[in-house]
Formats: structure tokens, sequence, C-alpha cells
């Protein structure tokens, strides 16, 4: 089968497996798709074990604005053709919490560009790409957590930082990546400890988060 083809069997089987009760619960949850055949990741993920990954099957599927699509094309894209470019023309198309989440999982962890290009994300402004950032290094921390001091220290000044953010998932996404690189060690753990211990008084109410984030965190 070619490309086209492979489409329009690929969303076949999509509309074979549609579940309209999950699509509206999460419509109603505020994940808003253009299209949502409100298929779930078990069936999807054996949609895409029918397939090799195939670069331009993945392209196609990522410009088709469902919800199952864009899941699909994460799952099937080969790493060695996902070029630093298309990866920002991706995350920069990227508009909700459940894409952001499962591309990252599914294929921006495993980039060999992730760590310097997550970097490149989380100092951006933009809400999604922002939180893909942080996703990322979350993810990355979870494989391999040691990194020089000056990159740890750039990435807990951008993430205590991303904490007062006025979005929810951008804050979220950056209290995960501080409890991932704490959990790396004990001396990562008190390091992060030592930078918000004067947070337990403050008046604002995302420093005080971060500090019972990181307490908790400790076992304290």
């Amino acid at each position: 089968m070619d490309v086209k083809e492979q489409l329009k069997d690929i969303k076949t089987q999509l509309r074979l497996s549609m579940n309209g009760a999950v699509s509206q619960s999460m419509r109603e949850k505020g994940l808003v798709y253009k299209l949502n055949f409100g298929v779930e990741l078990p069936r999807i993920k054996m949609i895409a074990d029918g397939y090799e990954k195939n670069h331009d099957l993945a392209q196609a599927l990522w410009k088709e604005n469902i919800r199952e699509c864009k899941i699909l094309a994460a799952m099937l894209q080969p790493i060695d053709t996902f070029y630093p470019e298309i990866a920002d023309i991706w995350v920069e198309d990227i508009q909700n919490i459940e894409i952001a989440e499962l591309t990252c999982m599914n294929l921006f962890q495993y980039l060999p560009y992730a760590p310097a290009k997550s970097f490149h994300w989380i100092a951006d402004e933009r809400e999604y790409v922002q939180t893909c950032g942080f996703l990322t290094v979350a993810r990355l921390l979870m494989k391999k957590g040691d990194m020089t001091e000056r990159v740890a220290g750039e990435l807990l000044d951008q993430a205590i930082c991303a904490a007062h953010s006025d979005s929810y998932h951008v804050r979220n996404a950056a209290m995960l990546a501080i409890r991932k690189y704490m959990q790396h060690s004990e001396e990562h753990a008190f390091q992060v400890c030592r930078l918000v211990e004067g947070m337990a008084d403050s008046s604002m109410e995302a420093e005080q988060m971060l500090y019972y984030m990181v307490k908790e965190e400790l076992g304290e």
C-alpha cells in the first residue's frame, strides 16, 4: 500500500473503533479536537503495530487534524528522519495536553538531540512549546538524570520560574521536571531543597506549592 492507501485504511480502522462516550467525556474535560473518534489508547497502539515506521505516513498523519492520527503519527515516525526543524514544526502545532504528553512519551524523548531541543523549548513563551520542553526533560531525567552543574542550574532556574506561570500545564510540567531531577539522587534532592527553603512563608501561592511539593518529595 502507498501512503494514501495506508492513511485511508487507518481512518477506516479508527471509524470502526470509535467511542462516542469517550469523545464526549474528553470534550467535557476541555480536550477539544476538530475531530475525535474517542478511540482508547490500547486500541490506537494495536493499530500502530500493524504498520512499519514510515516517515511519509507519519507526516501525513500529523497533518490530519484528528486526535487519533496525531497520536499515531508520533508512534510511527522514525527517529532518524525526524530532523530538529520538523520537531519545531510539530511542537508549534500542539494545542492540548494529551497530544503534548503522548508525543513527548512516544517520540520526543528518543530524539538524539532531545536534551538540547528540550532546553530550547523550555525557554519559549508559548504554552505548549514550554510544556513539551519540560515534559521531555522529565522523561530524559527518568532515563539518565546526571547532567553538568551548569545545565542543572539552568534547568532548575527555568523550572522554578515556570512554576509561577499562569498556565496550569506549564506549572505542572515544570513541577514534574523538578520531581524527576530530585529523584535521581539525594544530592539533587537537597540541592532543590536549598533553593526553595525560603518559600515556606511566601505570600505567593505558587512558591508555597513548590515548597510543599519539594517537602513531600523528601518525605517530610
